[in-house]
């Protein structure tokens, strides 16, 4: 009985190891630089070579994936974080390109920072059972284009889960699209921001961004964003056409000249990745072949 109960102590230490985050340094003051980095481009090109220079930094190989939609060119940044030969794919995204006014901080440097955090620790300490890429999506202000040319691709292969990232800024909650709030997924998360006394608030509805593009084509697919708490109602009353007494601050900052680094504050960015990764690895398990 002594020899089952040592066993037993030593699994719980390997899993609970197994669910720590592969990073201990300043993720916060690193996701503000890079998103001070990217947003101090106003054109698109500035910002995806901005994303290159952290790739080849952190050296993760990466790609130029240019694309046509809707008569419109753009280019999506692919990057290839490896993991187990013929795995299934776990692809994790966001958006670059911004709106002509402001500097699209929040809107979305701040999610692509979130990505280009995930992608270090991922590469770090690699998941067990998936491969992981990550892409930078292009034109998705002009209606999703890079997101759904990605999908529409002849031969592209079907993610086993695609988790996307749009506004990241600032806030007490990690809220996310998840069509399904009863998955071990799910679950995962909501005990991982438990730990960290963090918000977490799931459920289907969101505003619009690219995980829309895989969901249509019948692929799994989540969003998260960190914003404050009692922003998502207002936010959701916005986006249904209706006029909440207070407007929420992202509706007062996307899209305007207030989408600047000044708008950002970055507190509690390294406990909503913290949050996000023991997610993934958690699913990663769950989801072994």
């Amino acid at each position: 009985m002594h020899h089952v109960r040592r066993s037993l102590r030593c699994a719980l230490l390997l899993s609970v190891f197994a669910s720590v985050p592969a990073w201990a340094d300043d993720v916060s003051g690193r996701w503000h630089g890079q998103v001070e980095a990217i947003s101090a481009h106003g054109d698109t090109t500035g910002r995806g070579d901005a994303i290159a220079r952290r790739l080849d930094a952190l050296g993760i190989a990466w790609k130029r994936e240019a694309f046509e939609r809707d008569g419109q060119a753009g280019e999506n940044l692919v990057a290839d974080l490896g993991g187990p030969d013929k795995a299934p794919l776990l692809l994790i995204g966001a958006h670059y390109d911004k709106v002509a006014i402001g500097h699209g901080a929040t809107d979305n440097a701040s999610g692509v920072a979130a990505v280009l955090e995930l992608a270090q620790a991922l590469k770090a300490k690699p998941l067990e059972h998936h491969r992981v890429q990550v892409v930078f999506w292009d034109l998705e202000e002009k209606g999703l284009l890079g997101a759904h040319a990605w999908v529409a691709t002849a031969g592209r292969e079907q993610p086993a889960l695609y988790v996307n990232f749009d506004v990241f800024g600032w806030g007490d909650t990690l809220w996310m699209m998840a069509p399904d709030s009863g998955t071990p997924f799910v679950a995962a998360l909501r005990a991982a921001s438990g730990t960290e006394k963090l918000g977490f608030a799931p459920g289907d509805k969101y505003p619009p961004t690219d995980h829309l593009a895989f969901l249509k084509a019948g692929w799994p697919a989540v969003s998260f964003s960190l914003v404050g708490g009692d922003e998502i109602d207002p936010i959701l009353a916005v986006f249904g056409g209706g006029k909440p007494a207070q407007v929420p601050k992202v509706m007062q900052v996307i899209h305007s000249e207030r989408d600047t680094t000044a708008e950002l504050d970055a507190s509690r960015v390294d406990d909503a990745l913290r949050v996000v990764e023991q997610g993934l690895r958690a699913w990663d398990h769950q989801n072994a072949h």
